[in-house]
């Protein structure tokens, strides 16, 4: 791409932009603007591609323009991003453990059989409509650690937050997909 292969920048473009669009819907008020701010994007790496130093990851250098272009549009839609990650209530409801602070009803592990889960299409829509129901800043830290994979410090630099911020958020989001999912999957044969 950096040499001018068009097919590699027709990769990336198919690669990233569903990405891009998701990550500018946290900072628009529409998907037409989220699509826009990706399309801005695009224009921006192909303009500034001879920029990209190497310090980070292709993946962290367009979110990064594509975060700062959504953030401009943002401000300019009058719309804020909460980067508090205190919430009122506990995390996990003080219902499931016992006076002595024990699990009474311990969660689910999800792990002992998630080979032979992930083809389950109940499931992976539970999941899916679990994280879409997050709020922000939890649904942005929660697709970009656990769905797109990036590191801690990662996102805390395309997010702006501490890094203890985005273990917190993280945690809490984590935890109410958790909620969310057991809540869908009760009584469904996995």
């Amino acid at each position: 791409m950096l040499g001018g292969d068009e097919a590699a920048f027709s990769e990336l473009v198919q690669r990233y932009h569903a990405t891009l669009v998701k990550v500018a819907g946290y900072y628009v008020k529409s998907h037409a603007s989220a699509e826009d701010v990706a399309q801005d994007t695009w224009v921006a790496v192909i303009r500034g591609a001879e920029m990209f130093e190497g310090r980070s990851s292709f993946k962290t250098w367009l979110l990064r323009i594509c975060i700062n272009r959504a953030r401009t549009l943002g401000v300019k839609e009058h719309r804020t991003v909460p980067t508090d990650p205190m919430e009122s209530g506990p995390t996990v409801s003080p219902s499931r453990f016992s006076s002595g602070g024990m699990w009474s009803d311990p969660p689910v592990p999800f792990t002992d059989t998630v080979d032979a889960r992930l083809d389950n299409s109940v499931l992976v829509s539970a999941v899916r409509n679990a994280i879409a129901s997050l709020g922000e800043p939890q649904i942005a830290v929660v697709t970009l650690r656990d769905v797109e994979g990036l590191s801690t410090e990662e996102v805390a630099t395309l997010l702006g937050l501490s890094e203890a911020n985005v273990r917190v958020i993280l945690h809490r989001g984590r935890a109410k997909v958790r909620g969310i999912v057991e809540s869908a999957m009760k009584g469904t044969k996995l």
